[in-house]
């Protein structure tokens, strides 16, 4: 009986001593820091940038690229991921992905059978910024080298997150964010776009990061519109803008209102808050956008006492009726242009009164083009800047 007992005890230590079975070294991967999909004709091209691990550590580097580019072509992505092992000596680890682009050929097809393949890989967190990349092929995005950041992919992902936080018509979207949106009743996909700047033969060599100015810049090119997982259109810079201060995406940004006598001033947005609310009138729903801003005065390019609170009252009544016409044109705008939902007015619907939205859902193609909204913007001017009212009003003649 004794020697059972031991003879068990034995066999449950060695379950405790079976290592690391599925182990795999850091010098048997390829870290996978971005990815990019295009469509070429009925083949998926998959592009992935993979670090260099010698040329970004601490040490003493060779002056060779950081990164290189590995791209294979298949039927489906899966394959394609696979087939990247005919040119790679390592096999590629995803965990690490900053940034997902996909083409806008690509886009305007579908990129729900993407975002599902992608979704379901274990070894991928799903963090990385997914992005459509406007009027070139998602394969160059990748291969514009950089200066700040040695690696393109962080340098693309830490821009966007910068800029997201301080320049209003930019945003994020997560992979985990993209699919949310895509199933979530009564509100259709936005993304955010990218586009090279300057010298696209340029920016994918070394030589681009020699100099102080570089010849091919990466660049946000609005939002990308989608029907489904459809791309089916853009919004420029303001009607970005107004599409964040609509989602409550805006976090700090800049803009200016146009003097009395000629000139403007430059307000800095230092909090924003939207809040959507639903009422219905005769079974039709109505939107009210409500929106409250904290904002400095940022730069002052105009004679105006900014002293005087009647000035300061005159300027946020100024920045409430320039925000409001700005909302209203791109709603406006998404209503006849495009017919979707990006707003989340449907969803809005749904939290208020489900029974409600689930008589509308169906018709709510045909309801949302005349679906009214009201506004109801409060803007307060903090502060003025560490000085009054600006030198320039006393320079002598």
């Amino acid at each position: 009986m004794k020697l059972g007992f031991q003879l068990c005890a034995w066999l449950l230590l060695l379950t405790l001593l079976t290592g690391c079975w599925n182990r795999r070294e850091l010098n048997e991967l390829g870290i996978q820091m971005g990815m990019a999909i295009d469509k070429i004709g009925d083949q998926y091209q998959l592009a992935v940038q993979v670090v260099v691990p010698g040329e970004v550590s601490s040490r003493l580097t060779t002056g060779r690229s950081p990164v290189t580019l590995y791209k294979a072509s298949a039927p489906t992505i899966f394959e394609a991921f696979r087939k990247l092992t005919e040119t790679s000596p390592r096999k590629i680890y995803s965990a690490h992905t900053r940034v997902l682009v996909i083409g806008e050929s690509l886009a305007q097809e579908g990129i729900g059978k993407i975002l599902d393949l992608l979704s379901r890989n274990p070894e991928a967190r799903t963090d990385y910024y997914v992005i459509v990349s406007r009027g070139i092929k998602a394969e160059e995005v990748l291969k514009v080298m950089t200066s700040l950041e040695k690696i393109p992919a962080n340098n693309l992902f830490y821009s966007l997150d910068t800029s997201s936080k301080n320049w209003a018509p930019t945003t994020t979207v997560t992979m985990d964010q993209a699919i949310l949106q895509l199933v979530t009743s009564g509100l259709n996909l936005v993304l955010p776009g990218v586009e090279v700047l300057g010298n696209l033969s340029t920016g994918d060599s070394k030589s681009n990061v020699d100099k102080i100015e570089n010849a091919g810049l990466l660049q946000s090119a609005g939002l990308a519109i989608f029907d489904e997982d459809k791309l089916i259109g853009w919004l420029n810079e303001d009607e970005s803008k107004g599409y964040n201060y609509i989602r409550n995406n805006v976090k700090s940004t800049a803009g200016h209102i146009k003097c009395p006598d000629g000139g403007v001033l430059a307000l800095e947005t230092l909090r924003s808050d939207t809040k959507m609310k639903v009422s219905f009138d005769n079974g039709e729903p109505l939107i009210l956008i409500g929106v409250v801003i904290e904002s400095n005065i940022g730069e002052v390019e105009c004679k105006i006492d900014i002293m005087e609170p009647d000035t300061i009252v005159w300027l946020e009544h100024e920045a409430e009726k320039k925000l409001k016409s700005l909302l209203q044109h791109t709603i406006n705008k998404v209503k006849s242009k495009y017919n979707v939902d990006v707003f989340g007015f449907g969803q809005a619907v749904y939290k208020k009164d489900p029974k409600a939205w689930k008589k509308l859902k169906g018709e709510w193609k045909e309801r949302f083009p005349r679906l009214k909204v009201n506004y109801d913007i409060n803007v307060t001017i903090r502060r003025t800047g560490t000085t009054n009212n600006s030198f320039q009003n006393n320079i002598k003649e």
